[in-house]
């Protein structure tokens, strides 16, 4: 069985490249190829949009592509750490026909983004749990060619929705496994650990997600804190000058933005950098 782990991840953005190093670990752990998008292939126009939107989120539909090559590909953010304790996906959730994510809506609030992509592209029958509708986070994605998600999914939907709508590809990619009845559960949270789950053993998960601020203070600091706990992983299995070198690119480029932020001389922002956030 041929399997891929497939992100994206354009520049030299440290907490990116780390990460990459953390696949690489666990696509050898679990003999799988790693396909990095280093350019996007599905362009988008996104103009005077509503929410938040980036034309980079539509590259999660090579999962298609890739399924034409592949029997399984798991999608993984750039923004994940996979730790080295990480268990085998593969393996805990075996089923061809199922797409496998996290289901956020067991905790966050997801009405809105329901009705909107629904008001968008037409009613469906949409399932609840307890607490709300069924919605899965698309950072991690777990599917294989006998599902048929990424056989459904269309650029043309996502240009339809993604200046009116709030994570336009999040929301259509539920709407799609939705409007068509195909197979999908949710992952352990382990395996998309995000901090709405509080920051509390949260290194002890399979998969760290550092969306958002990422368990860091603010979004600033995020970086800073995921190669912090990249370094704490992975020291003795990446070599300790290459875990520094990207330790201290995060460091500068948080340091870049607190320059520009605050009105007060470098050398004093540095000062209380250095005392104050850890790294």
């Amino acid at each position: 069985m041929k399997k891929a782990i497939f992100t994206l991840a354009i520049g030299d953005n440290p907490m990116y490249q780390a990460a990459i190093l953390s696949f690489k670990h666990y696509a050898q752990k679990v003999g799988a190829d790693l396909v990095v998008s280093d350019q996007l292939h599905y362009p988008i126009v996104i103009e005077n949009p509503k929410y938040n939107a980036s034309p980079a989120w539509t590259e999660k539909l090579r999962i298609g592509e890739l399924l034409k090559e592949y029997d399984r590909v798991l999608y993984v953010d750039a923004d994940v750490l996979i730790t080295p304790h990480a268990r085998d996906v593969f393996e805990l959730y075996p089923d061809m026909k199922t797409a496998y994510w996290f289901d956020e809506g067991v905790i966050q609030e997801r009405e809105e983004d329901v009705a909107q992509v629904c008001k968008a592209l037409g009613e469906v029958d949409w399932p609840r749990n307890d607490n709300g509708p069924v919605y899965y986070n698309a950072g991690i994605i777990l599917t294989s060619n006998e599902c048929p998600l990424f056989q459904k999914t269309q650029l043309s939907d996502l240009q339809q929705v993604c200046n009116t709508i709030t994570h336009y590809d999040q929301s259509y990619f539920n709407y799609t496994l939705h409007k068509h009845g195909i197979s999908h559960q949710s992952f352990d949270r382990s395996f998309n650990r995000m901090d709405m789950f509080g920051h509390d053993d949260y290194l002890a998960a399979d998969f760290i997600h550092y969306a958002g601020k990422g368990y860091a203070k603010n979004s600033r600091r995020r970086d800073v804190q995921f190669l912090k706990d990249f370094g704490q992983f992975y020291q003795g299995t990446v070599p300790q000058a290459e875990i520094e070198r990207l330790q201290n690119m995060a460091w500068d480029s948080f340091l870049d933005v607190v320059y520009k932020k605050y009105p007060l001389p470098n050398w004093l922002i540095k000062l209380s950098s250095e005392a104050f956030v850890t790294r």
